[in-house]
């Protein structure tokens, strides 16, 4: 029986690669050079399965894949989180006083500020975060380092000079894992998300009136986003997770409520809420 292959934006030893390992230990990751690649792979069947990151507890939302995830027409079959865990590294037989810039994904760069700051080095963006571990090692520069995951560090070759260096230690990443057909989980089976975006009609209050039946039936709304539409000012797409399965019974009420206020509306999944969420989760007022 052959693996199941899943694709992933990055280079090997990505942290989208270690969420891949921690998810699916017996899988097999696919690296892809973009997200519009790793999406299209799922969707020709070369890949299985898709492990994309959508959101960072310090970065914020990972803007592409909310324009890009409605259009692929694939679907939220499950979640990840990944606590993350960046470390300084370099060519083997590098000092810390050597290093004179660094190189990493921006957001990667963004979320240990304090430590390239503490150590005058100049951050240069690179594509992502394994590549820039891959690029130096080609290299052999000791006056750059390189900020990734340890994987990418052993997959390398590279020496690891400072060890968790990111500013803040809820450093999480969620990722969704995407496929071709929708599986979604059964009601009453425990925590689950649903996710759908939607487009209001155009009229006053609309988004106000639609949101409403939320509130009135009790539904937890943990996530909404907007974004521009072809690039319209003001043709804005909403993109949303809520705590449930469509057929309870005061989530059926508030969609339905939803629907009749939208002028286009999908759920994009229904699956499990990761145990994750437990240790973030706040106390009801």
């Amino acid at each position: 029986m052959s693996k199941l292959k899943i694709a992933f934006q990055g280079e090997p030893g990505a942290n989208s690669h270690i969420a891949i390992v921690e998810a699916y230990p017996d899988a097999e990751p696919m690296p892809c050079a973009t997200f519009e690649d790793a999406l299209s792979a799922i969707s020709s069947g070369e890949a299985d399965l898709g492990m994309i990151p959508i959101e960072n507890s310090v970065a914020g939302r990972v803007a592409d894949i909310h324009h890009l995830l409605p259009a692929s027409g694939l679907f939220i079959i499950g979640e990840w989180f990944l606590p993350v865990r960046h470390q300084l590294m370099a060519v083997k037989g590098t000092k810390l006083e050597d290093i004179k810039s660094v190189e990493s994904h921006v957001h990667a760069l963004g979320q240990c500020r304090r430590v390239i700051r503490k150590l005058g080095i100049r951050p240069i963006v690179a594509a992502d975060t394994a590549g820039s571990a891959r690029d130096i090692s080609e290299r052999k520069d000791k006056s750059v380092a390189a900020i990734a995951s340890r994987l990418a560090a052993e997959i390398y070759g590279l020496d690891i000079l400072a060890e968790d260096i990111e500013d803040e230690a809820h450093n999480t990443t969620r990722f969704v894992v995407l496929a071709r057909e929708p599986k979604w989980a059964a009601q009453g089976s425990g925590p689950l998300v649903t996710t759908f975006v939607f487009r209001v009609r155009n009229l006053p209050a609309a988004l106000y009136k639609a949101l409403g039946g939320f509130a009135t039936n009790g539904v937890n709304m943990t996530k909404l986003e907007s974004y521009m539409v072809d690039g319209n000012f003001f043709a804005t797409q909403f993109y949303a997770d809520v705590d449930g399965h469509p057929d309870d019974r005061g989530l059926a009420f508030a969609l339905e409520e939803l629907k009749f206020f939208s002028r286009e509306f999908r759920i994009v999944g229904v699956y499990p809420g990761n145990p994750f969420r437990a240790t973030f989760s706040e106390k009801m007022e």
